[in-house]
């Protein structure tokens, strides 16, 4: 019995590592990398810290609550689209140079140009969301846009390293066409893995700050999650950016829950032309890692957005409310206070230099 018993533990070590060995996971920070994390102030116990006390679920919830309600509660009948997601596959390889735009590709990807410079955000442009074909898979009509869509980008931002935002098969197919790679701390390690070189990526912790093309500062700014490919947490940082410009000022808000850090990030570098904020994949259990829409819209009331854009819906169903519901949610909640809530279709260029823009709700009619 105990031969049979050390064989099995045997064979699921074994198991565990083919699987974790594969590509799509990265690498662990080494070297000189790991010596400038064990030197943040943010790194602490071998992990990454947030500013505030976080715990991952918030009070009054188990893990057995959340794992019970995902595999075995009764799903929304809406959690995923009953019909196709209208999408709009813009060229994004003619938009002239000189115009300022920005394009939802779903979720949290993005393709933006500004001032002549191109930036693509979290590319997640495979059909999976996470390191297996079989979960996770991308909405009909949200996955029109691949990594051969791409034009020649000047930067790739990535904001953490989680599989719906670090997505390996787009990473890869893109390489040739990406100049720079702006990263935090640590995630470097995953594409110098995936065949990136080390004089393309920038890579610093909160506050930290690079003079880009044309005049361009990025700055890295703290952000509220957690990050982790495998079964390691918090071995990488998580960020935010403020990105200006000679001629605007962005926040690119990644994945957070609300905290004081958006008010600081405002009163420090706001106000700001567009914040790209996430909504969606919330959860009461999980709040303090996903913002819920009221938290969207106060973190859009801290950092002073004149125009806001929700992110991180209509493509994956990460959460359990209805796949809509995160723009049902903040369109509304957007119009009690009298806040600029842009919300175009997956593809739907926005032009930056405009002062007012229209979008219609197209997603009511489409559950």
């Amino acid at each position: 019995m105990i031969y049979t018993i050390i064989a099995i533990a045997v064979l699921i070590i074994l198991l565990y590592l083919i699987i974790t060995n594969q590509e799509v996971f990265g690498a662990e920070p080494t070297g000189k990398r790991l010596e400038r994390m064990q030197k943040s102030q943010h790194y602490k116990n071998n992990q990454f810290q947030n500013l505030s006390y976080t715990p991952s679920l918030a009070e009054g919830h188990t893990m057995s609550e959340v794992l019970y309600d995902f595999f075995f509660k009764k799903k929304d009948p809406y959690l995923k689209p009953h019909k196709i997601v209208p999408a709009i596959h813009t060229d994004l390889k003619n938009i002239p140079k000189d115009q300022d735009v920005f394009v939802w590709l779903g979720h949290s990807s993005y393709y933006m140009q500004t001032d002549g410079i191109s930036f693509l955000v979290d590319p997640v442009l495979s059909l999976y969301g996470s390191p297996f074909k079989f979960f996770n898979k991308a909405f009909a009509g949200a996955d029109i846009f691949k990594p051969e869509d791409m034009p020649d980008l000047d930067y790739l931002i990535i904001t953490h390293d989680h599989y719906d935002h670090l997505d390996y098969p787009t990473i890869k197919a893109i390489k040739n066409r990406v100049e720079t790679v702006i990263l935090p701390l640590g995630v470097g390690a995953h594409l110098e893995k995936w065949g990136y070189e080390e004089h393309q990526i920038i890579e610093e912790e909160w506050g930290g700050e690079a003079v880009l093309k044309n005049n361009i500062k990025i700055i890295y700014t703290p952000a509220r999650h957690f990050s982790g490919r495998k079964f390691k947490r918090n071995g990488t940082l998580w960020t935010s950016y403020v990105l200006e410009t000679p001629t605007k000022k962005m926040f690119l808000g990644g994945d957070s829950g609300y905290d004081t850090h958006f008010k600081m990030i405002g009163e420090k570098y706001g106000p700001f032309d567009y914040a790209i904020i996430e909504n969606g994949q919330y959860n009461q259990a999980w709040k303090y890692i996903h913002a819920l829409p009221e938290d969207v819209i106060q973190a859009s009331i801290d950092v002073n957005a004149k125009n806001i854009i929700p992110v991180h819906s209509s493509k994956f169903a990460l959460a359990l409310h209805p796949w809509n519901e995160p723009l049902k949610k903040i369109t509304s909640l957007g119009k009690d206070k009298n806040l600029n809530i842009l919300t175009p279709m997956i593809g739907e260029p926005v032009d930056l230099n405009k002062t007012d823009h229209l979008f219609g709700d197209w997603w009511e009619d489409n559950n």
